[in-house]
């Protein structure tokens, strides 16, 4: 799968590989900005984006507002936020292979705490309607593969039992296509790649050492976070690829004292998701 520039918004030539973040915020609004003047821009089909500041937005917590009007002037879609931007790359692009461009944006309702911004992406076809949100808790992007169809990567937060500060959270890569218009994982046809999103950490035998050696003490203190967050990291990356006998050995490696709370974490965690992986938990540590 080839990554290359994303090309200009509707483009007759589509770029196979189109990267989520870094995008211009030309037609947008920020809270936190002095003037967000509002902005319109042109679609197709009729239709026509306005953005700006909502009227009593402040009150409402949600001071910024975007909407898609019909040629009859109907409102056919809006979102709110605190920030609120038109992401021009990714507009016209097609996400559900129906032949049809879609409208992006993308919205903050956490008031700029760097949690709750997602990407909205709007079809106008067959007739207006929402077809995806995607939260964004790490690192998106969209890409095209070798058909030209959209492929979504995302950096998911991976289950963490022993609460590792923001700069060390777990995290671990998801891969998804768009059918009948709902988010297919397909994670699992890209972990044989090389790609390194989808990287199952190594750890040195001295770290799995200090690991063994905080959980001998007894004391339930971690000095190395990233030795917790990159085994977190790892079996999360392996139970996202279904390679539930690899998981089961991560889990191995913690200390004795410390295993019962990780695998309570990941059952909890995974039991809707992947009920295949967390059947085997009890039948691989009912002896443990």
């Amino acid at each position: 799968m080839r990554r290359v520039a994303l090309l200009v918004l509707l483009a007759a030539s589509l770029s196979p590989s189109l990267h989520a973040q870094d995008h211009g915020d030309a037609i947008s609004c920020y809270s936190n900005r002095e003037s967000n003047p509002a902005q319109k821009k042109r679609l197709w089909d009729g239709y026509e984006i306005s953005l700006g500041p909502a009227r009593n937005g402040v009150e409402n917590d949600t001071p910024c507002t975007a909407a898609i009007y019909s040629s009859a002037g109907h409102v056919v879609f809006r979102t709110s936020g605190f920030n609120v931007v038109f992401d021009q790359e990714l507009t016209g692009q097609d996400f559900d292979s129906d032949g049809k461009p879609d409208v992006v944006f993308r919205t903050d309702t956490g008031g700029g705490n760097h949690c709750c911004w997602a990407y909205i992406i709007f079809s106008l076809s067959p007739k207006p309607h929402k077809l995806l949100e995607i939260a964004v808790e790490g690192r998106v992007d969209f890409e095209k593969d070798k058909d030209g169809k959209m492929v979504i990567w995302e950096r998911v937060s991976a289950p963490g039992a022993f609460g590792t500060p923001m700069a060390q959270r777990p995290f671990a890569a998801k891969v998804s296509r768009v059918k009948d218009g709902k988010l297919l994982d397909v994670t699992p046809d890209f972990c044989g790649s090389k790609d390194e999103r989808l990287e199952r950490g190594y750890l040195t035998p001295e770290a799995l050492k200090k690991l063994a050696d905080a959980g001998a003490q007894g004391t339930g203190s971690y000095d190395d976070e990233a030795i917790v967050s990159t085994l977190e990291s790892r079996t999360a990356q392996h139970v996202f690829c279904h390679e539930y006998d690899d998981a089961l050995k991560d889990i191995n490696l913690w200390p004795p004292d410390r295993r019962d709370a990780v695998v309570e974490n990941l059952a909890e965690s995974f039991k809707d998701e992947y009920p295949e992986f967390v059947a085997k938990l009890p039948e691989a540590f009912k002896k443990k």
